[in-house]
């Protein structure tokens, strides 16, 4: 069982970047795209099952936040990312705000694989380099 639902979490992290990415290009673009229905209503549909699936890790492996500080900083990158996505696709009053807004939840979500990779909450730190 626990493969199949890590194997779903990690298919929606690939799907929820490339719906990410296309809604950002074509907020960047101003492309029509963006106002159809699918392309509002199926990301919910991959981040919903991206988030049960994380959930149904944690209960599995009993790995939770707040005993486990690289899912604790994952969990707090996770509420960065959807309010800074949020300001990128939505909420954001300028074009430079909507831009910024996106490239900083482009970085937020490789700082999230980062630290599912690497199970640790500073994936980057100076030692990592330096080993």
């Amino acid at each position: 069982m626990y493969l199949v639902i890590k194997n779903i979490h990690v298919s929606c992290v690939v799907l929820t970047f490339i719906s990410f990415s296309l809604r950002g290009i074509w907020m960047l673009q101003c492309n029509p795209i963006l106002q159809h229905r699918w392309a509002k209503t199926l990301p919910h549909f991959i981040d919903t099952t991206l988030l049960a699936s994380g959930i149904g890790l944690i209960i599995i492996l009993h790995q939770y936040p707040g005993t486990q500080v690289w899912l604790t900083a994952k969990l707090v990158a996770l509420l960065v990312y959807i309010i800074i996505g949020g300001i990128a696709l939505k909420y954001g009053k300028t074009k430079t705000i909507k831009t910024t807004a996106f490239l900083l939840a482009l970085a937020t979500f490789f700082y999230l694989v980062s630290v599912a990779l690497t199970k640790t909450a500073v994936p980057f730190s100076i030692i990592t380099f330096l080993s």
